[in-house]
């Protein structure tokens, strides 16, 4: 049914038929869906009835995320939220890549701020596993005090934090991956936890596609000495895999484009951190094949958001079943068994 409406859809403006789309479920009943029980996996202390997830984007202002949890989604992720409201970078500034199920997007945080969000999320209460991703205001002087802040307010009110440092839309912000910014960043998190100033709750750092292997291995380190809780690979990428594919675009580029290059990524964090670090899988995920693919090389959960553009909230239940398939053809018994099964740090080689 998707795929018959596809074609009107994106005749249209993307902000605008997402918009519509958010207004749409808010008002249709969406029946939980079955998971199969082998896809039940434990992160960060949490029971996740799926290894899939909502990827950030999508549900920004925290209006529906229970809606969207009953399409088999094991969790949702809302924001990117800001700690003020501020409407991001002019429009348009979403585009399809359609040839390559693509989308680059310059939104640059556009958010409703963090009291909104928060009643939303206190307002619309669920028992399952939701996220926030935060960031920060474009005209912040320190980004990092606006991620403190992030931490401080949202701790008791979701299952776990992401800290958002590699949207490629805000000026400056991916400086955070420089050592000593990350250092900085992570001291101040050190903080707040030693002197019991949050509610326990996995704070996850968010990373950019982008980086080059040396500060790859750098990050990883500090990852390791901070026993930070998560990580998430990756965001957006300003690479161009191809001509003629939005080269001449502002922004990040996610969709199938991107799978390579975040899975490999994916992996080299998974070794870099000797599997001691779950990892969430991130970036041109259309297919249960491409989500087991991101297991075997490290992820412990994945996420998807672009795909789902492309071929519809359908595939979620698609991608459940035939996980489950996957996972039972490779003799696995749960998600766990699989994670890095096709790194160094598992085989050997």
């Amino acid at each position: 049914m998707y795929n018959l409406f596809k074609a009107f859809l994106f005749l249209f403006d993307p902000e605008v038929i997402h918009r519509l789309t958010i207004l749409f479920l808010k008002f249709i009943p969406l029946y939980k869906t079955l998971i199969p029980k082998e896809l039940n996996t434990k992160i960060f202390g949490l029971n996740f009835s799926s290894p899939i997830g909502l990827a950030a984007g999508f549900d920004k202002n925290a209006e529906i995320y229970g809606k969207i949890l009953n399409l088999g989604f094991g969790f949702v992720e809302v924001g990117t939220v800001t700690p003020r409201p501020q409407k991001g970078n002019p429009k348009p500034r979403i585009h399809r890549i359609k040839k390559e199920r693509a989308i680059i997007n310059s939104l640059g945080f556009n958010s409703i701020g963090f009291e909104k969000v928060k009643a939303n999320l206190l307002n619309k209460k669920t028992e399952g596993i939701i996220g926030v991703n935060i960031g920060a205001n474009k005209d912040s002087k320190i980004f990092i005090d606006d991620y403190i802040s992030g931490i401080k307010f949202f701790s008791n009110h979701v299952s776990y934090i992401t800290i958002n440092i590699s949207s490629p839309n805000t000026p400056g912000l991916r400086e955070l991956h420089i050592e000593k910014n990350l250092k900085d960043l992570l001291e101040k998190i050190k903080s707040l936890k030693t002197n019991n100033e949050i509610a326990e709750v996995p704070l996850l750092i968010k990373i950019s596609p982008d980086v080059n292997d040396d500060d790859l291995s750098v990050m990883c380190d500090i990852f390791l000495e901070f026993n930070v809780d998560g990580i998430i690979i990756s965001n957006t990428t300003l690479e161009r895999p191809f001509k003629g594919f939005g080269e001449n675009l502002k922004g990040g580029l996610s969709g199938e484009l991107l799978y390579q290059a975040s899975t490999n990524q994916l992996k080299r964090v998974y070794e870099y951190t000797k599997g001691q670090i779950p990892l969430i899988g991130v970036g041109g995920i259309s297919s249960a094949k491409d989500a087991y693919n991101k297991i075997r090389n490290g992820a412990s959960l994945v996420q998807l958001y672009t795909g789902i553009v492309y071929h519809g909230p359908g595939l979620i239940k698609k991608m459940n079943s035939e996980i489950s398939a996957l996972l039972k053809n490779d003799g696995f018994d749960s998600i766990s068994d699989a994670v890095g099964i096709d790194t160094e740090i598992k085989n050997g080689t």
